[in-house]
């Protein structure tokens, strides 16, 4: 860092120039990533029920349609009536788009004709199969829906692919209006923080520099593997609230610097070594944090990973290149453009006496603060003993979403959209299942509490699918696991598929590999805080406090997407908790707790190795970061919280999750509970065993 500091000094405008010309190329390549990502990947590709999706799909060829189409009968008209307008509209849709089929209750007849009429028959349905290995691409599809449109007949537009291309649409609207509003607010915000428009301009322009770096980073991340949509807004915005916090961090250290006397080229070094070391290492944790996403075989979850993990690392590396560089070029000029004379002094030391106000009087009763935060955090956490898992679906969407309220209809209108299990009954020795032996287990399905009725659908080679229809009074996945328990006949394997399936192998997936994420996350945080600090406990301290914040976040979430209090004022629907999302929170918040834990303690191992007593150091420590630490964290949920002006549920539920989470974190748990349980615990958080202290002063990274 010594070396890097000089460089930079001695190579400002260079160093500048280099990171803002790759930043640019990238983010201009980058441009092409939104036609490249996936609008899939939320399942588990070796679960059984993903298994039987492929193997209908090899046997039987695609299942799920493309886009449905439905067509409702003017008053005055029946559906048989309106039949030659709508299949001359079909047959030219064909000879304009390539297909692979369109089935529609016009075309077919007899009980085949049945599934696609409402039940009130006013209503009826065309299915459609795109052929997406001629020269269309998904950006075709809305298109596709408006010329299967027929004049004079009220048409709506549902389909996997069309809900899917619905979310993607969204996502990017919501990405630019969600920059277009956090952007000048923080830049607002850090004109009243710093007093000064020069010093906050500096941490906006490099999260802006970090947002289009992201563009670059996710094009290339689809050249090697599948990418949701969702990383996009995910590491976009986190990348420019990581970096602003980030710029805030070094451009106060520099500033603090400046404030002591020293040039700017000595201020610059010393910002590098002490704020940039800090933010190298905060780099380095959340890097961990999110790597234990890695561990998930869902590619959804793997691709969210990905991109946090490049928002993460363009925001560490670009405050190590772009700031200390720009920061060299101005020196004293950080504190033009103040807002009003003699701002930027008073806001510091009122700043500082506030925060050492607080740490002292915490101080004095450490047993009284420790406890009543400790046990009103974990009354917050009450609820998640209570949750339960869901799945990303139609209702996500925003109510006034064309393809959600047609979704909506097909589900309540249509008796064939109902919830079903899709199973294969395979012969266990190569020969298909015998008549006698899918009749006695239709009867044996039929006889499961939950199931309506039992239909063979085709029997190809040694397989045979059926489809068995759920009513409403039965748990899905309670229902699934009933149908896994019947026995096969003697000489037959089964396997059971379809959408309730799918959901509860993946949340089962998801369960399953929690353990193992935590894991990564814990034991590599343990390692990193202990080459930091030198100390056994402060790392475990670190890590209870992230589990405590954790826990009191997900309790609030649960009280309020899952059990529906205040779930109207946030404009959505109650539902189990979506198990991508919440993977997502806990990475996201684990890291950045972590990560102002780092930034607080920093400056108390700091002041300690300057001789300062514990006690000493804590209020060191907390007055001259407390300012900053909760400044980011209004900075952040400022940027992350444009999430909850998404029409996507599930984004705001991110949203609403990460602002819970940052005011939890960063003011009860860092400014108060930490330094009540430092206090309490005294000289002993800087213990560490002798021969972890000989591999500390050879390998460690503090300062």
């Amino acid at each position: 860092m010594t070396r890097w500091a000089a460089f930079v000094v001695s190579r400002k405008w260079w160093v500048l120039a280099v990171a803002v010309a790759a930043v640019v190329l990238s983010g201009l390549w980058g441009l092409g990533v939104f036609g490249k990502m996936s609008q899939e990947g939320y399942f588990d590709p070796d679960s059984e029920s993903a298994r039987v999706t492929t193997l209908i799909n090899e046997k039987l060829g695609q299942q799920s349609p493309d886009i449905v189409a439905i067509y409702t009968a003017p008053d005055g008209r029946t559906i048989d009536d309106i039949g030659p307008e709508v299949q001359e509209r079909l047959s030219g849709f064909q000879q304009e788009w390539p297909t692979d089929s369109i089935v529609s209750y016009w075309s077919v007849s007899g009980s085949a004709a049945e599934p696609l009429l409402s039940l009130d028959g006013t209503k009826a349905i065309a299915t459609v199969f795109v052929d997406w290995d001629s020269d269309v691409d998904l950006a075709d599809i809305d298109a596709m829906a408006e010329d299967l449109a027929v004049p004079g007949i009220d048409s709506e537009f549902a389909g996997g692919t069309l809900v899917a291309h619905s979310f993607n649409q969204h996502l990017q609207q919501d990405l630019l209006k969600a920059e277009a509003i956090a952007i000048p607010i923080t830049l607002l915000l850090l004109v009243v923080i710093f007093g000064t428009v020069t010093a906050a301009a500096v941490p906006v322009f490099v999260g802006m520099l970090t947002v289009f770096s992201a563009l670059g980073t996710l094009r290339l991340l689809t050249e090697i593997t599948e990418i949701s949509s969702f990383a996009l807004n995910v590491a976009s915005l986190l990348g420019l609230g990581l970096a602003i916090d980030y710029g805030l961090f070094i451009v106060s250290r520099f500033r603090e610097e400046l404030g002591r006397g020293s040039d700017t080229a000595e201020a610059v070094r010393r910002t590098v070594l002490t704020a940039g070391r800090t933010v190298m290492f905060s780099g380095l944790l959340l890097v961990c944090a999110f790597a234990g996403m890695l561990v998930f075989p869902q590619p959804v979850i793997r691709s969210l990973g990905f991109g946090a993990i490049a928002s993460v690392t363009s925001a560490a590396i670009l405050s190590l290149t772009a700031i200390p560089a720009l920061l060299a070029i101005l020196g004293h000029r950080i504190n033009s453009l103040a807002w009003r004379k003699g701002a930027v002094e008073r806001g510091d030391a009122r700043a500082e006496r506030f925060w050492s106000g607080v740490v002292t009087r915490v101080m004095r009763r450490p047993v009284v603060f420790s406890v009543t935060i400790i046990a009103g955090l974990l009354v917050l956490a009450s609820p998640l003993l209570r949750v339960t898992l869901g799945e990303i679906t139609y209702t996500a969407l925003p109510a006034d979403d064309p393809s959600r309220a047609a979704t909506e209809t097909m589900y309540t209108e249509f008796a064939s959209a109902g919830d079903a299990a899709g199973i294969l009954l395979r012969g266990s020795d190569g020969q298909q299942p015998t008549t006698a032996q899918l009749s006695e287990f239709s009867r044996e399905l039929r006889a499961v509490d939950g199931i309506d009725q039992v239909r063979l659908v085709a029997t190809t080679d040694d397989v045979s699918v059926l489809t068995a229809t759920f009513t409403n009074d039965v748990p899905r996945g309670e229902l699934v696991r009933d149908i896994r328990a019947v026995d096969p006949p003697d000489g037959t394997d089964v396997m059971v598929g379809g959408g309730a399936a799918l959901t509860e192998d993946t949340n089962a997936s998801i369960v399953s590999h929690l353990p193992l994420m935590i894991t990564i996350m814990v034991v590599s945080t343990l390692i990193l805080l202990f080459l930091a600090f030198g100390s056994v406990v402060l790392p475990i301290k670190a890590v209870a406090m992230a589990g405590l914040s954790l826990a009191a976040t997900f309790g609030i979430l649960t009280w309020i997407f899952q059990e529906g209090h205040g779930a109207s004022l946030l404009g959505v629907t109650p539902n189990p908790l979506e198990p991508t999302f919440v993977v997502l929170i806990l990475a996201v918040v684990f890291g950045l707790s972590t990560d102002y834990e780092v930034f607080l303690m920093s400056r108390m191992v700091e002041a300690r190795q300057s001789g300062a007593d514990t006690e000493e150091a804590v209020r060191i420590g907390t007055a001259r970061t407390g300012r900053i630490v909760t400044a980011a964290a209004a900075l952040l949920i400022i940027v992350t919280g444009a999430f909850t002006i998404s029409g996507l549920s599930i984004m705001r539920f991110l949203g609403v999750g990460m602002i819970i989470a940052l005011i939890i974190d960063a003011t009860v748990v860092r400014m108060l509970l930490v330094p009540s349980l430092v206090k309490l615990m005294g000289e002993a958080n800087w213990w560490a065993p002798a021969w972890m202290r000989r591999i500390y002063e050879k390998v460690g990274i503090g300062h």
